[in-house]
């Protein structure tokens, strides 16, 4: 006979959870605040809280002074959590980002002081100007959440959110990129240029680091871990997993890349379109869940045969 435990039915919590927290209108609130500051870039804004609301870790690309840092420092602040910033820098060394074992002759025992990736939004600037070896130093972090010093895992806080910044390849003094650390980014977006009306209004405001420190978050770290389960409970129906599928098949089956997506890729997708659905009020995931933020996980993931070529468009083919 099955225990109760095996039979019981769990509620699915998202609807229960969500409404708690009035997801809607903190989710939206939150991104009135970024828009506030971030100009004409809502649709990044959003593909930037499904990437955190989903447990990923976000990869921005662009060249320098279309706000990068900026929408890094918004959403710390908009969102009630700690916030640290490492300049990455070409001697820069992993003990730099993870931490040290100091030792304390007082009490003739070694110390870990932590480093600066020990806060709840980590701001990686301009990741691809420091060597490998001090990129490398963020995989385990952004994996499994701890880093390790000295044979010794200290663990990070929760929720635990790196948004990094890179330069285009071909500016000076960058190193690329190694697949397994792209692999590590749930999302790649890009900020880009304003529009003119955008880019006027731009011209004559305020400064926007006048601006962050008045103003008030709407949620905290406690808040943002439940909506990170609200969103992980957004149910996904049999299609939506078949649409999926059928998108990592086509990528393993053409003719233009050098090898199909990973499952992971594909884990990437789902609990984004989750997230993006928790975003737009839905307890379910439909398939404009998928096509909204697959561009932003796909693409990165990519590689052509044509190595000088472009991945640019490729998702709107497979899907």
């Amino acid at each position: 006979m099955s225990t109760p435990t095996q039979t019981a039915r769990q509620p699915r919590p998202s609807i229960i959870r969500a409404r708690d927290l009035d997801a809607e209108q903190t989710i939206a609130g939150a991104l009135d605040q970024v828009s506030e500051v971030i100009l004409g870039k809502r649709h990044q804004a959003s593909l930037a809280l499904s990437c955190l609301l989903a447990g990923g870790h976000l990869l921005i690309e662009d060249i320098p002074g279309v706000g990068k840092t900026t929408l890094a420092q918004v959403f710390a602040r908009v969102l009630g959590l700690n916030f640290s910033r490492i300049q990455f820098t070409s001697d820069l060394l992993p003990a730099d980002v993870v931490g040290v074992a100091i030792y304390r002759t007082e009490t003739a025992t070694f110390q870990f002081q932590p480093g600066p990736v020990f806060a709840e939004v980590v701001l990686a600037d301009e990741l691809n100007r420091a060597t490998p070896k001090a990129q490398s130093a963020l995989l385990e972090a952004m994996e499994e959440h701890q880093v390790t010093v000295d044979g010794k895992s200290h663990q990070l806080p929760q929720p635990f959110f790196v948004i990094a910044t890179q330069n285009p390849m071909n500016q000076i003094g960058t190193f690329p990129l190694p697949e397994s650390q792209l692999d590590r980014f749930m999302m790649r977006i890009e900020i880009g240029y304003p529009d003119r009306t955008t880019e006027r209004k731009l011209l004559t405001r305020k400064d926007p680091r006048t601006i962050l420190p008045g103003m008030t978050p709407v949620m905290n770290a406690g808040q943002v871990g439940r909506l990170q389960e609200a969103a992980a409970a957004v149910h996904t129906g049999e299609a939506l997993v078949d649409y999926a599928q059928a998108l990592l098949d086509a990528s393993r089956r053409s003719p233009w890349l050098t090898h199909g997506l990973s499952p992971r890729a594909g884990m990437a997708l789902v609990r984004s379109a989750r997230a993006w659905a928790l975003i737009d009020g839905r307890d379910h995931v439909v398939p404009e869940d998928l096509q909204q933020v697959a561009g932003a996980v796909l693409e990165h993931r990519l590689q052509t045969a044509d190595r000088e070529a472009s991945t640019g468009g490729l998702t709107e083919r497979l899907i």
